[in-house]
């Protein structure tokens, strides 16, 4: 599976970006999406997960704030960001857990600066 993430920018605090993640498979064959982000000089984290069934798990400083969300007939992922800080600057990552693996989105930069 190849992914492809775009809608990474330049953004003032306050301010709201939509991130997009666009597959080569059929979206409906995962069993979980999920987007991730790496500060500078940090570890990546969980922004939020979602399984096959809906269930979601949001990271407590993202809860709110973000909003996943997904279009099977585009096999495309969505993560919506609202209210956005200077401490979500970061690159984003798109995961999909698929029936043979684990796949990875190439990161869109964010950047949440005045």
């Amino acid at each position: 599976v190849q992914l492809q993430a775009s809608g990474g920018g330049l953004v003032q605090p306050g301010g709201s970006l939509r991130l997009s993640c666009v597959g080569s498979r059929n979206i409906l064959s995962t069993h979980a999406l999920g987007w991730y982000r790496q500060a500078p000089g940090k570890q990546r984290d969980l922004v939020v997960d979602i399984t096959s069934r809906g269930t979601t798990r949001y990271a407590d400083s993202m809860k709110g704030r973000f909003t996943i969300s997904r279009d099977n007939a585009k096999n495309t992922m969505y993560l919506q960001m609202n209210s956005l800080k200077p401490e979500d600057t970061a690159v984003y990552y798109c995961k999909w857990s698929d029936y043979d693996g684990v796949y990875w989105g190439q990161g869109t930069l964010v950047t949440v600066s005045s």
